[in-house]
């Protein structure tokens, strides 16, 4: 009976990480669909090259920063349970993994690649998993201080700040330290050249992967069977619609609008996907849908940052409300499942969001220093960095 619950187990994460796994694809069209057609190339080799970086700086470090263990033991031991630890490493490693793919969208077509690994290599091994373990994992006395401090610890069940928050804000650090796209804006601080995506239709694959690979992102943060439930499934579904329809209106149709809608939904229901009612669910999507569409259009035209994507507005900003909306929608006399304080998440979230900023700007902006993270205006001009060029001229004979 162990064995089948064990294996059962494994199955279940398993289908979780292949879903998230596929969301990466989501990410990868999501960019090509958004960014001019010379840099689409460069923006599906990044992606993937991303998460090859970032696997094997989560095995041979992060995931010992964040849970204390590795994979230095023999193969006897590691398949115990089935393998159960193997398959939670491979599903924790697709959230570690997202981070970069994140960023990615924020730098993109100016960016050079290879400093962009080694940043990637450095934020999955040491930045991002430190603030894992201090919320998955209580490492450092965190959750113990939160609860001390406010009654309950910092809850984000599937990582609205753990994740999203902190791919949103290092991506936002990474875009100011990079600078706008040449041409973007006008010497007077005005628009210059608008940059409209290149294919709405590759943009709405992306955007469907990823909302679809996002009930494996939500519902399989169980990590067990007997955790498993429906609740957290209809949660991301009506925060989904609620993001969807709101960013519909207030983007008025725009359909890069329409289909980032419902990815702003998601990731601020992530953090209380398991303890809010659905209805509390439909409001926090649906603010999240507003809170991108208007952080969005202030970002690009008032405060002249040049995030491609709008990651941080996506992710940073909603996943910070989403953290926060937590301590309010959870509350049992919200029709929640209680056990949890706006305190609490707003000190959880200040605290995600110091960290990947400090992270941020002391990862870019070292390699700033000393590589360089700009492409030259004549590899801008051109339509990516000259290595991936190269790739895809020899790929095509």
């Amino acid at each position: 009976m162990e064995a089948l619950q064990s294996g059962s187990n494994v199955v279940f994460v398993l289908l979780g990480a292949i879903l998230v796994l596929f969301m990466h694809a989501g990410f990868a069209f999501l960019e090509v669909g958004t960014v001019r057609e010379k840099n689409q190339v460069n923006a599906l080799v990044k992606i993937f090259g991303d998460f090859g970086i970032s696997t094997l700086a989560y095995f041979f470090i992060g995931y010992q920063v964040a849970y204390g263990t590795g994979f230095f033991a023999s193969a006897s031991e590691l398949s115990v349970n089935n393998g159960y630890e193997l398959v939670k490493f491979f599903f924790l490693l697709t959230f570690a993994a997202a981070i970069p793919a994140i960023i990615s969208g924020g730098i993109a077509e100016r960016a050079k690649f290879y400093p962009q690994l080694i940043a990637s290599a450095v934020i999955v091994a040491l930045i991002y998993p430190f603030f894992e373990g201090m919320v998955w994992n209580g490492n450092y006395g965190f959750q113990d201080k939160i609860a001390e401090l406010t009654g309950a610890e910092f809850h984000d069940f599937a990582g609205s700040i753990v994740v999203h928050g902190m791919g949103g804000w290092i991506a936002l650090a990474a875009v100011l330290l990079l600078g706008a796209r040449s041409g973007r804006y006008k010497k007077d601080g005005s628009i210059g050249a608008a940059f409209a995506p290149s294919s709405i239709p590759w943009l709405a694959l992306g955007a469907w992967i990823l909302t679809v690979g996002w009930f494996g992102f939500n519902v399989m943060s169980a990590q067990e069977v007997e955790g498993v439930s429906g609740l957290v499934a209809m949660n991301s579904l009506m925060a989904m619609v609620g993001g969807l329809l709101a960013a519909m209106i207030a983007g008025k149709t725009d359909p890069g609008f329409v289909h980032n809608g419902p990815l702003a939904g998601l990731v601020a229901v992530c953090a209380g996907s398991d303890v809010m009612h659905p209805m509390g669910s439909l409001a926090v999507g649906a603010i999240a849908g507003v809170l991108f569409v208007w952080a969005f259009t202030m970002a690009q035209n008032r405060w002249k940052i040049d995030d491609v994507l709008g990651v941080w507005p996506l992710h940073g900003l909603c996943g910070a409300w989403g953290a926060i909306a937590c301590g309010f929608f959870g509350l049992e006399s919200m029709g929640g499942l209680g056990g949890v304080s706006i305190g609490a998440q707003l000190l959880g979230t200040i605290a995600g969001i110091l960290i990947a900023l400090i992270g941020g700007f002391i990862v870019y902006g070292v390699i700033k220093a000393v590589l360089g993270i700009r492409l030259s205006e004549e590899e801008e001009f051109s339509g990516a960095d000259l290595s991936i060029h190269k790739i895809s001229s020899t790929s095509s004979r």
